[in-house]
């Protein structure tokens, strides 16, 4: 059966892997500095890098709204959709896609579609759009697919080092670790996801690359890392990011790694410097 898969834009896939695949992406929008930026195919990352650098005021993110998944859903014609959202703890964006789905089912009643809460971002929305792609490649019926990334969600590991935290602070995406996080604080904090979608303190360090050793030192000792595909994502960090996968191929057994530019979102939360990781 033809499929689609709808992304909302914190989904850091490669331009290569989005063109080839089966793809269509639901953009947020980012406010700062007077603008309204669309994190679609226009996004520019230096540009918005750029404007954080010289603004006072965090940037403001808005989900798409049902509407615009709804017109996602019809570009998908008659195929089975499955959709990919930032996890419902962090961003609206889920919640806007159940509406659409309820709405779509509406108005096509035994249609096939199916929305996931990734209980992620960045490189785990990536990491869950590739594992989709793959199953739903593989010959396996619409229920199986949705049976077998349930699992993988809650398999799912996503970890992440950034320079600060002051857009996630200020923005609200850290309850619970507001009081740890403060313009004194010298250390380099490793983050990473709850099973059910909120952002955890892992460990620290002295330095970023400190940090980015020690995560990767947890997922090489993490067994249900070994024959899937890590995802490494980066805001204006290449370097950081090849560390990353050298690490990797060094450390663990991934089956494969591929390293990618941040889209809005994620360059907006993560910060110059972030580097993400998934699989």
């Amino acid at each position: 059966m033809a499929f689609k898969i709808v992304v909302d834009s914190c989904c850091d896939l490669t331009s290569i892997q989005f063109r080839q695949g089966p793809f269509l992406r639901a953009p947020l929008t980012i406010s700062l500095g007077g603008e309204d930026i669309v994190d679609d195919e226009t996004f520019d990352q230096a540009h918005l890098v750029a404007l954080m650098a010289s603004e006072e005021q965090p940037p403001k993110t808005a989900c798409p709204s049902p509407a615009q998944y709804m017109d996602a859903f019809a570009a998908c014609g008659e195929a089975d959709i499955y959709v990919v959202t930032l996890s419902a703890l962090l961003s609206g964006s889920h919640n806007a896609a159940m509406q659409a789905q309820a709405l779509w089912l509406e108005e096509h009643p035994g249609a096939h579609i199916h929305v996931f809460n990734s209980c992620s971002a960045a490189a785990g929305e990536a990491a869950l759009a590739l594992k989709l792609e793959e199953l739903a490649t593989s010959g396996l019926g619409f229920d199986a697919i949705v049976a077998e990334t349930d699992a993988f969600i809650a398999q799912m590991q996503t970890y992440f080092v950034l320079e600060n935290l002051d857009h996630l602070r200020k923005n609200g995406r850290l309850t619970g670790l507001a009081a740890l996080v403060t313009d004194t604080l010298r250390i380099k904090l490793l983050m990473g996801a709850t099973p059910e979608g909120q952002i955890r303190k892992v460990s620290q360090a002295l330095s970023v690359k400190q940090a980015l050793s020690k995560m990767m030192s947890l997922v090489a000792n993490d067994p249900g890392h070994v024959g899937k595909t890590l995802s490494i994502v980066h805001v204006n960090a290449p370097d950081r990011a090849f560390y990353v996968r050298d690490l990797a191929l060094k450390r663990c057994r991934f089956r494969d790694a591929f390293v990618t530019d941040a889209r809005g979102v994620t360059t907006v939360y993560a910060n110059d410097g972030g580097v993400v990781i998934a699989y």
